[in-house]
């Protein structure tokens, strides 16, 4: 399945939480916490502003980006069961660099 976000949203993989701790401690799924890091696979065109221009997005596909706790609204992808998150770009904190 093929998605094409449209106006100032985003389409986000979220990384995989760490299933090991420094100290070399295992953590069951129930002990994960959500990461809040994810690369940017689609991006829509832009915010359409009041007079009709167009603000093109601030992070482009292939960005690393720290998202809100909350942000974001979570879907499976149909075609191979992967979980992604379709969110707008005020939803993005910052670009990893």
């Amino acid at each position: 399945m093929k998605l094409q976000p449209l106006g100032d949203r985003v389409i986000v993989r979220p990384l995989k939480a760490e299933e090991i701790t420094k100290g070399g401690i295992v953590l069951p799924d129930t002990a994960k916490e959500k990461p809040y890091e994810g690369e940017i696979i689609a991006a829509g065109k832009g915010r359409i502003r009041d007079d009709g221009s167009v603000k093109a997005l601030d992070v482009k596909v292939g960005d690393r980006v720290l998202y809100s706790k909350y942000g974001g609204n979570e879907i499976k992808m149909h075609d191979n069961g992967e979980e992604v998150l379709i969110m707008h770009e005020s939803d993005i904190l910052a670009i990893v660099k």
